[in-house]
C-alpha cells in the first residue's frame, strides 16, 4: 500500500484518465477464465515495446494511487492486470504474470515484472511459479 503522503496527485491527465479506463478493464477481466485471460493480454499486449523498471513502476504507483481497492491484500490480480493495460497505455508493456506458491498451503498471485524482477512486490518471485506469462512482444 502507497502511503497517503507518497501517492501520485500531480499526474498528468492521460496518465490520469489512462489508468482509471485500465482499472475498469482490468476489474472485467478478472472474471475470464485463465485462458481467456491469457489470450486477452496477449491480444492487448500488441507489439508495445518493453517497458523499463521505471515505467512499470509508475504505471503500478499510479494504479495504486487511483484505486484504495487494489491496495488489498487480494487484490493482485485485477492490480497486475491495470498496472499492466496502464504501460500498455503508454506505449510500453512489462511481462504480466500469474502464478502458484512453491510451498503449502496453496496460494495464488499475479503481478507485473521487468527483466525477471518483479516490480512492487515485498519479495523478489522467488516464492512462486509461473503459470502464466505474457511477455513484451519486442
Amino acid at each position: 500500500m502507497i502511503p497517503w503522503h507518497e501517492r501520485m496527485r500531480r499526474r498528468r491527465p492521460a496518465l490520469w484518465i489512462g489508468t482509471r479506463l485500465a482499472i475498469c478493464l482490468a476489474r472485467g477481466l478478472t472474471l475470464l477464465s485463465p485462458y481467456r485471460s491469457e489470450q486477452v493480454m496477449t491480444a492487448l499486449r500488441g507489439r508495445a515495446r518493453p517497458a523499463t523498471a521505471e515505467e512499470a513502476d509508475e504505471a503500478l504507483r499510479s494504479v495504486l494511487s487511483s484505486s484504495l481497492a487494489l491496495n488489498a491484500h487480494k487484490a493482485c490480480l485485477p492490480r497486475s492486470i491495470a498496472a499492466a493495460l496502464t504501460s500498455r497505455l503508454l506505449g510500453r508493456w512489462p511481462t504480466w504474470c500469474t502464478g502458484v506458491g512453491v510451498t503449502p498451503p496453496f496460494n495464488a498471485h499475479a503481478w507485473v515484472e521487468v527483466d525477471g524482477v518483479p516490480i512492487g512486490e515485498s519479495d523478489n518471485g522467488t516464492g512462486f511459479t509461473r503459470t502464466i506469462t505474457v511477455a513484451s512482444a519486442g
